[in-house]
């Protein structure tokens, strides 16, 4: 056995071997593969093998094509069948809602090339007349995916990775990780039968590994305790049943092709053909989580016990849908650990705060991402990108914060919500509240509906307090929700007067120390701030894309205070600490403090947002305090407001005059009633997220997590006054290497009435793909949809027309001006 390698894939389900294949792939040739049972022994024996397109993620989207791509090549590689039935996806719909989920999705399935096709509730009777029609609205069916064995693929991966050199050991287990400085030292354990168990022995061997890569599936609770990790990904039981033969299936074969997988979404249930009968896997409620805290040691290829009442409700649906089905008895039925994370995302890419440490772990569709997690992942650890942006899926976009509860109810309401209705707007409910600001209980007095960004509850827009009978503060929709007109009214009171916004969210760190200034400019592409002044700047990927976002404010010469994306607090403070590390010899000594917990944030802007400031301003020149002489935009300064000390920034996301209140938490609702109380006499309003998000693309602002990610860079992205050329800073030579393959525009859009876009939509030239959104909604100063993406750089030209599809229909498009409400900023420099 060998004891040192390139790298060490530790797990042996499809996940982890694909990873391996694809490792070889791409060129490493030193790999090992170890599995503490045998190969497949985990959920991938007994998933039912569905290979579903449908995801509303774009990254995950990709994910899922590359593998039914990639499975159907492995039996001219391999010469092993690797047991896929091309038998299409048809995925039905009981209501209208639920054909507008299908449309939003087929927006993201067309920006990569997906192909699909509708079908009426006719057309449905006629290709398939098995499937009862009359109650439904129709369906969308994918002609090119199906359904795979799952023992089949994996043994034809493992056998293409063993021609490509890699090495692959069964029974060791995994006892311990150490990290030597330069690689990693691994240490196995020898496992053995006995009494049908599978028990450690006392032979035990050290693996060397400059890279190790965790597809540890079920058993990932104990993977994160043994690297001192939290992951919040637990399994959860999914049952399925398995039908004797049904005769009307049978009769329909013998003159037709196999049924395509079908999936009553509304239902909440799939089912596929099996020997003349059928599989029905529901996503029932109450499924349990299971193996908190680890897998037993007695626990292999083994099952739970059934609990058939959970699922009575959609076996008797499936009946309905399929009325053959009724007088044809179980045969064999399954409930098995499925792994979930809160989101329902995997967790792909480097694991946070370890160097060489590789995540490919939390699949609740393991076997259609197993090919594409294998190829990505590998461009990751290869190349040091992958050539989509990973950050949907990244481990870090969940905080060190989660406990072993939170994730375990999180997991399980993710199970729950497979085939519930998508809304781009929805806000899950589970677990909530938990992190809240101190004004937590004011705003939600006065009407704030909350979103959840990395735990804390913030308000998304402000509906009635005394809500008439009929409106619903839960009522979700693809396209206008009753949120809409309040958002609205928001968004036209920033322009209009004044607008108070809770950012309390946003991630905070404060880096400092004699190394802090060479290492912040050489960290990031812009120049940056003098003492009391601010700069917005990017840190890139070794892939010269962008990695994240900053607002940087000066506070000393060697002391900045660094304002970042609420939701990626623990992704961004990994980049910059392991940065750190690796520079500190060459710039100097520096620390790093997150402070996220310790300030809240007010945002204050439009136009009267002086007038409210200079009424509770404390200085020794009160009308001058706030004027553009003294508090220039794009300045910091510290102000007294009344009895709370401020960090004022002069900035405004959403484009008016405004201003960031950076303030003590412990003061935040002392600073808040002062404001409000301040703020009625100029028609002060509270505004949520969303309103924030329209004004934000009349200012062409791009936001980390749509515009900006790791599929770009920042010239790409349109933000070539933000980097430096002059200078030199890590990613450079890779950016400017890359050249301009798309650029990021500005669309203003005669849409349907009662929607808006919500940046997943493909954009076209002439019936031809040309690019996509990333962001959308509605613009209060032109009075029509608004939208930002990316185009092929021929067509980023202002006034140029193209069309995108909204709801099967395509609508004109206009490209216009960068920053088309304001251009010339004169109401952000607006002075008093």
């Amino acid at each position: 056995m060998k004891t040192q390698v390139k790298a060490l894939v530790v797990g042996g389900g499809a996940v982890g071997v694909s990873v391996a294949y694809h490792l070889a792939r791409a060129g490493w040739s030193d790999v090992m593969l170890i599995e503490r049972d045998e190969l497949t022994s985990g959920s991938t024996w007994h998933a039912a093998g569905l290979l579903p397109y449908f995801n509303m993620s774009y990254a995950t989207t990709w994910i899922h094509d590359y593998s039914i791509k990639f499975y159907k090549t492995l039996e001219e590689e391999t010469g092993l069948n690797a047991g896929f039935y091309v038998v299409g996806n048809l995925r039905m719909a009981q209501s209208k809602a639920r054909m507008d989920e299908y449309m939003l999705y087929a927006a993201t399935a067309e920006t990569v090339d997906v192909p699909f096709e509708w079908m009426t509730p006719a057309q449905i009777r006629d290709r398939f007349p098995l499937v009862r029609t009359e109650d439904l609205e129709g369906a969308i069916f994918h002609p090119t995916d199906g359904y795979i064995n799952p023992a089949d693929v994996t043994m034809a991966m493992a056998k293409g990775a063993r021609q490509r050199g890699v090495t692959i050991e069964r029974k060791w287990q995994v006892d311990g990780y150490e990290w030597a400085g330069d690689h990693w030292k691994v240490t196995l354990t020898k496992m053995t039968e006995r009494g049908g168990n599978l028990l450690p022995s006392e032979e035990r061997v050290v693996i060397e590994a400059e890279h190790v890569v965790t597809a540890t599936g079920n058993h990932v609770q104990k993977t994160a305790k043994l690297l001192g990790l939290r992951l919040p990904a637990i399994p959860v039981e999914h049952q399925y049943i398995v039908t004797e033969p049904d005769p009307a299936l049978v009769e329909w074969r013998k003159s037709n092709d196999q049924h395509p997988v079908l999936r009553d979404a509304d239902a909440k249930w799939y089912v596929r053909e099996e020997r003349g009968g059928w599989i029905l896997g529901p996503y029932e409620r109450n499924a349990p989580a299971r193996f908190e805290y680890g897998v037993p040691d007695s626990f292999r290829a083994d099952l739970f016990p059934l609990d058939l009442e959970r699922i009575e409700e959609e076996y008797m649906s499936f009946i309905h849908r399929i009325p053959s089905s009724e007088e044809v008895g179980l045969k064999d039925d399954f409930n098995g650990p499925i792994v979930y994370t809160p989101d329902g995302n995997p967790l792909i890419g480097p694991a946070p705060g370890l160097r060489n440490m590789w995540l490919a772990e939390g699949f609740s569709f393991g076997i259609t991402a197993a090919g594409g997690t294998g190829h990505y992942l590998a461009q990751m650890m290869v190349e040091g990108e992958a050539e989509i942006d990973m950050a949907s899926v990244d481990p870090k976009r969940f905080g060190p914060w989660m406990t072993t509860e939170y994730a375990a109810r999180k997991d399980e309401e993710a199970y729950e919500h497979v085939f519930i209705l998508h809304h781009p707007d929805e806000e899950r409910p589970a677990c909530r509240p938990l992190k809240t600001a101190p004004c937590y209980d004011r705003v939600k007095a006065r009407g704030a509906q909350f979103g959840c960004v990395n735990g804390w509850e913030r308000p998304n827009y402000y509906g009635p307090v005394d809500a008439p009978e009929d409106f619903d503060h839960e009522a979700r929709s693809f396209r206008r929700g009753e949120w809409w007109q309040y958002a609205e009214a928001e968004a036209r009171a920033i322009r209009e007067t004044a607008g108070l916004i809770d950012a309390t969210a946003f991630a905070k760190h404060i880096l400092k120390g004699p190394g802090a200034t060479a290492f912040l400019d050489w960290f990031t592409c812009n120049r940056l701030p003098k003492v009391g002044r601010i700069n917005l700047t990017y840190a890139l990927t070794e892939a010269g894309t962008t990695r994240t976002e900053y607002t940087i404010v000066r506070l000393a010469e060697d002391q900045y205070y660094l304002v970042s994306a609420g939701g990626w607090q623990a992704y961004d403070e990994d980049f910059l600490a392991k940065a750190m590390v690796d520079k500190a010899s060459e710039f100097g000594p520096m620390v790093l403090e997150d402070v996220t917990a310790k300030h809240g944030v007010f945002a204050l802007a439009g136009p009267r947002s002086r007038d409210i400031l200079g009424t509770l301003i404390r200085d020794a020149d009160p009308a001058t305090a706030l004027s553009n002489k003294r508090f220039p935009w794009l300045s910091a300064r510290q102000i007294e407001l009344m009895m709370c000390p401020v960090n004022a920034i002069r900035v405004a996301y959403t484009g008016e005059l405004g201003w960031e209140l950076h303030h003590p938490m412990e003061m935040q609702n002392y600073l808040f009633d002062r404001l409000m109380e301040a703020g009625e006499p100029h028609g002060l309003k509270l505004v949520g997220a969303r309103a924030q998000n329209w004004l934000r693309q009349e200012k062409s602002y791009r936001a980390f997590g749509t515009e900006l990610g790791r599929d770009a860079t920042p010239l790409e992205s349109g933000l070539d006054r933000f980097v430096d050329l002059s200078k030199e800073f890590h990613g450079k030579a890779a950016m400017q290497a890359k050249g301009v393959r798309t650029r990021c525009v500005t669309l203003l859009i005669d849409g349907p009435a009662d929607a808006d876009p919500w940046g997943r939509e493909a954009l076209y030239e002439d019936g031809v793909k040309v690019g996509r959104l990333t962001s959308g909604g509605y613009s209060v100063a032109f009075g029509k949809s608004i939208g930002m993406g990316y185009v092929r750089p021929d067509l980023a030209v202002t006034g140029k027309t193209l069309k995108v599809r909204m709801f099967k229909e395509m609508w004109d498009a206009e490209i216009v001006e960068d920053s088309p409400y304001d251009p010339s900023n004169a109401t952000i420099r607006m002075d008093g």
